[in-house]
């Protein structure tokens, strides 16, 4: 009954916790950390028995990378070009590098000081994920290029789960550990391989058969179990078999309805997960450890943003996207939890740098909301001062200015899924149109169609004085940022007063307040798809198509 005592305990608390989360606007991961560090030992001690929580817990991690196996996505990668791929690997090793610095600095012996730089390379998937979509950037040129490199993080969790645990052997017998590992690895991977090709399918499409959602769940969960226990008896990490399964899986006709599936399993022994790490966290040891827990939390965000940053304006992004990106990506995900695991029961890392590392992840987690916002707030306001708003005009496309400038054109702020469509209805109607866009990817291709582009961030007025809005016939604002939004129609006014603008809008507050600026036209995403369904619905029961019309005006008068 223990079991049962603490699983409730733990699920009530985390229920708890992301219920004060979610109505304050953060993460509820966070309320569930929160939560295990309440309820946990070293809290008001109500769960003072954390074994059977621990082994909720390892259930998690599997159902957890299986889950991740099944989402990942080459294409995603793909879509996102080299600043993922490349960009990921090196802020990995780069990070690594300053991790080991610092243990350097703090006389750590040399496989902690590197087994800790890979621990806080990692950043938080869940953690990220979730912010940006309460945030509404998901498909803003920040949010892609940092799912991108997360997508690169969580698959480099495969070879660290590997290598990094056979750091326990010391001078020569390193390498021979090393190769052990590896052979292992190979060994597993070729049998997965060799199932994944043969047997997978065919059970899979057997299962399937038998038409019952409840065998289906079986034949997944019993698949996730197995590919665990079998790396766990070739001594390798349960969560890279779990992960290898997923992976095996998401090639198959099956993966979407095993994903739909293993999601709320998945979701539960995870948020038990989270609790579970709360719960491990020594608030004692905080307290002892002040200063040196403040001196590398303050080392990790300030490096890994510099690192983040630094790296995305490599590959030639904008300022904007630049500081977001380094923002969101500066605390040490979830999965360090479980490669500090690993490496604390093979003896890689001592309990000091294992809780040293639990200490910081917290804390930069709960730091990464509040980050974004702020670092969203401080950009939106410097790019409005003289200075740093001629600083992000650098990169002005060449070729544009020597074009000349255009008139009685469309200024289209924001090329991607709505901007792209109009522009190709201008096209086909051989209207003269202008693209400001911050990602250079797009601009690239704009170029080499011979559309007139700028680079930049079009809330910028410094971008904005280059587009020739006096002689504009109307300026399209298809970004989705309030705050860039206002900031853009702003200045706008103030360089062309009498320009029409049409801007796209989401919440009421944000209609108001641009009607007050005088948008000739606000376009709600959601309020016109509404309309739509039920122009469509109107029309299935035989309404009349003047009558519908004159029930829609009325609604879009209303809305």
């Amino acid at each position: 009954m223990s079991l049962l005592l603490n699983m409730v305990i733990a699920l009530a608390a985390a229920l708890v916790g992301g219920v004060i989360c979610r109505g304050i606007r953060l993460p509820v991961i966070i309320g569930y950390l929160a939560a295990g560090i309440a309820i946990g030992p070293y809290g008001f001690g109500v769960v003072k028995d954390t074994g059977d929580i621990q082994v909720l817990a390892e259930i998690g991690v599997v159902l957890l990378l299986f889950a991740l196996g099944l989402e990942f996505s080459l294409s995603t990668l793909r879509r996102t070009g080299r600043v993922a791929i490349f960009g990921g690997i090196a802020q990995i090793l780069i990070t690594a590098a300053l991790g080991c610095l610092m243990g350097w600095l703090l006389h750590w012996p040399v496989r902690e000081a590197v087994f800790f730089g890979f621990l806080i390379a990692l950043s938080s998937t869940m953690v990220v994920l979730k912010t940006i979509m309460d945030r509404g950037e998901l498909n803003t040129t920040h949010g892609r290029i940092m799912i991108g490199i997360l997508l690169v993080q969580d698959l480099s969790v495969v070879p660290m789960m590997v290598i990094l645990p056979s750091m326990g052997g010391a001078g020569a017998s390193l390498l021979p550990a090393l190769g052990i590992a590896a052979l292992k690895a190979i060994g597993f991977l070729g049998g997965m391989l060799v199932l994944g090709i043969w047997v997978l399918p065919r059970l899979m499409r057997g299962i399937a058969r038998v038409r019952s959602r409840e065998l289906f769940l079986l034949g997944v969960v019993s698949l996730c179990l197995g590919a665990a226990f079998g790396t766990y008896y070739f001594g390798l990490s349960v969560a890279l078999g779990a992960f290898v399964a997923g992976l095996l899986l998401s090639e198959s006709d099956y993966a979407h309805q095993a994903l739909a599936e293993i999601i709320p399993l998945r979701d539960i022994f995870a948020t038990v997960f989270f609790v579970s790490l709360g719960m491990l966290v020594d608030l004692s040891f905080i307290g002892d450890n002040i200063g040196v827990v403040i001196g590398v939390v303050a080392a990790i965000i300030i490096g890994k943003f510099l690192i983040s940053s630094i790296i995305v304006r490599l590959f030639g992004y904008s300022a904007k996207t630049n500081i977001l990106v380094g923002a969101g990506l500066f605390q040490i995900g979830e999965f360090s939890f479980v490669l500090a695991g690993v490496g604390l029961e093979a003896g890689v890392i001592s309990s000091y740098i294992y809780s040293l590392t639990l200490t910081s992840a917290l804390v930069t987690m709960l730091l990464t909301p509040f980050a974004l916002s702020l670092a969203s707030f401080a950009y939106h306001r410097l790019s409005q001062r003289g200075a740093f708003a001629r600083l992000a005009t650098r990169r002005i496309d060449s070729d544009f200015e020597k074009e000349g400038q255009p008139s009685n054109h469309a200024v289209i702020c924001g090329h991607g899924r709505v901007g792209g469509s109009l522009t190709k209805v201008l096209e086909l109607r051989k209207l003269p149109y202008l693209v400001i866009d911050i990602d250079p990817r797009v601009l690239d291709s704009l170029r080499a169609r011979g559309i007139p582009c700028i680079y930049g961030d079009a809330s910028n007025p410094e971008i904005l004085s280059r587009a020739g809005l006096e002689r504009a016939r109307v300026m399209v604002i298809t970004f989705d940022d309030p705050m860039a939004t206002d900031l853009a129609v702003r200045n706008a006014r103030r360089i062309a007063p009498k320009l029409d603008v049409v801007a796209r809008v989401h919440r009421d507050f944000d209609a108001e307040a641009l009607k007050g600026l005088g948008v000739a036209e606000l376009v709600r995403p959601e309020f016109e798809t509404g309309l739509e369904i039920i122009r469509h619905t109107l029309h299935r029961f035989g309404v009349s198509s003047l009558e519908i019309q004159y029930i829609i005006n009325s609604l879009r008068e209303r809305g």
